[in-house]
């Protein structure tokens, strides 16, 4: 045990050496409070302390980090994240314009985005649209994008 009080801050220094690089990996703050901690064991370590009491001393320094610090911390960092919408949210809603008829199969529209798109219609048994006609993406299977009439969401 004489060891571990004589040499425990080369552990606790490689303990916050893990803990940060689990940190840049992760980028959570979990792994910042624990290292954090960990400098709270590596102190104590300093004044010869029993081993038992320089874990006490990093986890309950840890536990108050991860309980008070944390929390503001990633709501203040999230406050100013970005609200635009991607991928699939992104195009749900967008406009197009049919750019060759329907004629029941997978087509192509042309999306406000510039985006062309391979397209079913949303409700096959309704009239087939045809090329200049404006649609409304309402959903995403896969890679095909299903449209409605612009007319026809426009009365809902």
């Amino acid at each position: 045990m004489d060891f571990l009080v004589t040499y425990g801050w080369i552990i606790w220094l490689a303990v916050i050496l893990i803990f940060v690089i689990l940190e840049v990996v992760t980028v959570d703050f979990t792994s910042l409070m624990l290292a954090v901690g960990s400098v709270g064991g590596f102190v104590a370590s300093l004044f010869h302390t029993q081993f038992w009491l320089q874990v006490v001393i990093a986890a309950v320094l840890s536990l108050l980090l991860l309980l008070a610090v944390r929390p503001p911390l990633k709501r203040a960092l999230q406050r100013g994240g970005d609200k635009t919408k991607s991928n699939v949210d992104a195009l749900l809603g967008q406009t197009g314009v049919v750019t060759t008829d329907f004629n029941g199969k997978a087509n192509v529209v042309k999306l406000a985005n510039g985006e062309t798109w391979t397209v079913k219609h949303e409700k096959p048994t309704e009239p087939a649209l045809k090329e200049g006609d404006h649609v409304v993406v309402t959903a995403i299977d896969g890679s095909t994008a299903i449209v409605a009439s612009e007319t026809r969401t426009a009365k809902k």
